[in-house]
């Protein structure tokens, strides 16, 4: 999984880059101080794996991990190379979904590029600079359908009509993610890639001082969820500047911490399961002496498919796969013990994965 983390310049953008992945990148006070993308990858946290661990003891445990895409502030006109602009749109067509981050902080010292704070009007900034260039793609491809269709494909005629129909849902200023499409069109338009049909998180980053205080007193975070919500997206409310501070602490100090601010989770777990949420993504384990390990997959996977992941082999030769719950293996404490009360299932090619599957796969090639 890639997560693109974007917005306006001095938003905090590569402060929570930093933060959640201790990669290190420049964070400055002054536009277009992230050039080239950096990235970093993150192990997931999952605590099934902790329970794993000390029952199997094993030589490895192996985390699935996020890869994070700090890519550079967008301004106006990106669409038409402004700035850092083709860059940017180059950059985003790469990662699976955006998290979006929106500047919520009053601070005098850091300048903002359009002189005030204003989160509506910053995701509109970037949205239509996406939407601008989202048009641009749609009209080339309506073009070269139109051309064909003309030539005699009369299956031409369906992409023409369909880029018609989102060119116009762009033009009055809404993403492609939110138009509707039968499963037909849909292959048609994944074929696009368009930059607005990708996922969003919205993270409103927030003064230090201001967690946990209603989202009427944090400027502009109340517009900001109107306009999530009209698009079915997510809003994430963090403090990249206390993120900063948890990523320097060791595991006890940084549980303490997140224990006095009231907050539960920190930003990055709470991050991880909305970008999880929001893909649609789950994740089965194997366990072992030698590795216990989780494994991202899409809801909705297969056993086969599933096994895949690990090795194509898996699939290719796929026998059937020995499946127990978590729930129930930590429950009793053991494998065999699960084994003798018949609660290990033996499942076929039809079966659909679930989230804390602990699998065995049998195979043969």
């Amino acid at each position: 999984m890639k997560l693109g983390v974007v917005g306006l310049p001095n938003v905090g953008k590569s402060t929570l880059f930093n933060a959640i992945t201790k990669a290190g990148a420049q964070a400055a006070n002054y536009p277009f101080c992230t050039i080239e993308p950096n990235t970093g990858m993150v192990l997931v946290p999952d605590s099934r794996l902790d329970v794993l661990a000390d029952m199997y003891h094993p030589k490895k445990v192996t985390p699935t991990t996020i890869e994070f895409v700090d890519i550079a502030g967008l301004v106006k006109g990106a669409s038409r190379g402004e700035g850092l602009g083709n860059k940017f749109l180059s950059h985003i067509r790469e990662v699976d979904a955006i998290v979006h981050v929106v500047r919520c902080f009053v601070d005098e010292n850091i300048i903002h590029v359009d002189g005030s704070i204003n989160p509506a009007r910053d995701i509109e900034t970037i949205n239509l600079e996406l939407i601008f260039a989202d048009m641009d793609t749609v009209k080339r491809r309506m073009e070269k359908a139109t051309k064909n269709f003309r030539g005699g494909d009369k299956k031409a005629g369906v992409e023409v009509d369909l880029a018609e129909r989102i060119y116009a849902h762009l033009e009055s200023g809404k993403p492609a993610r939110t138009f509707q499409v039968t499963d037909d069109e849909k292959e048609i338009v994944d074929g696009w890639f368009l930059l607005t049909t990708k996922p969003v998180i919205y993270a409103a980053n927030i003064a230090e001082d201001d967690l946990g205080k209603d989202p009427a007193d944090i400027p502009g975070l109340a517009d900001m969820e109107a306009m999530a919500k009209e698009e079915g997206a997510e809003v994430l409310v963090i403090s990249a500047a206390i993120e900063e501070e948890i990523a320097q602490m060791e595991p006890d100090e940084k549980a303490e911490f997140i224990e006095e601010l009231g907050i539960g989770q920190s930003g990055l777990d709470r991050l991880i399961t909305a970008c999880y949420r929001l893909l649609g993504l789950i994740s089965f384990l194997t366990a072992g002496e030698d590795e216990c390990r989780a494994w991202t997959i899409k809801n909705g996977t297969k056993a086969p498919q599933a096994a895949g992941k690990i090795h194509t082999d898996f699939e290719k030769g796929f026998i059937r796969a020995e499946i127990v719950p978590f729930d129930t293996l930590r429950e009793l404490g053991s494998m065999a013990a699960c084994k003798e009360k018949g609660l290990v299932r033996s499942e076929g090619k039809d079966y659909v994965m679930k989230d804390g599957d602990i699998v065995l796969f049998r195979f043969n090639v």
